[in-house]
C-alpha cells in the first residue's frame, strides 16, 4: 500500500472540513434569527416534530458552535475533530430532517452535505494528518 497520502483525499478531507465549519457558522445565524426573532420561520403543514422555533434555535446554535470548532480542528490533524465531526454530522442530518417544515431545500442541501461530511471523515480523515 502506498504511503504517500492522495492529493484527492486530501482534498475531499479539506472540503468536509471547510463544509464543517460553513455549516457550522449557518446553524449559528439560524440559531441566533430564530432566538432572537421566533416569528421569523413561519411553519407550514402539521409535522411530527413540533417543537417552538427558539428551542430550534438553541439546538442549532450549539451544533452550529461545535461543527465550527471541530472543522478548524480537523485541518490541523485532531482525531476528535474527526470523531466530532462525524457524531455532529449525523446530529446535523437529524437536526435538518427536523428543521424541514421552515426551509425545505435549506435542509434538504444539509442532509446531503451531512452524509458527504460522514463519508469524508470515515474513509479519508486520516489523509491530511499524513500531508
Amino acid at each position: 500500500m502506498d504511503n504517500e497520502p492522495s492529493g484527492w483525499a486530501i482534498g475531499w478531507t479539506s472540503f468536509a472540513g471547510l463544509m464543517m465549519i460553513v455549516g457550522g457558522g449557518w446553524w449559528i445565524i439560524a440559531g441566533l434569527v430564530a432566538i432572537f426573532n421566533s416569528d421569523f420561520y413561519v411553519v407550514g403543514k402539521e409535522y411530527i416534530f413540533q417543537f417552538d422555533a427558539s428551542t430550534w434555535g438553541w439546538v442549532h446554535l450549539i451544533l452550529g458552535i461545535v461543527m465550527l470548532f471541530a472543522g478548524f480542528a480537523l485541518f490541523t490533524g485532531q482525531v476528535w475533530a474527526r470523531t466530532v465531526g462525524v457524531i455532529i454530522a449525523v446530529l446535523w442530518a437529524f437536526a435538518a430532517f427536523a428543521w424541514l417544515p421552515w426551509h425545505p431545500v435549506w435542509a434538504t442541501l444539509f442532509i446531503a452535505v451531512s452524509f458527504f461530511v460522514i463519508w469524508a471523515l470515515t474513509v479519508h480523515g486520516r489523509d491530511i494528518t499524513r500531508a
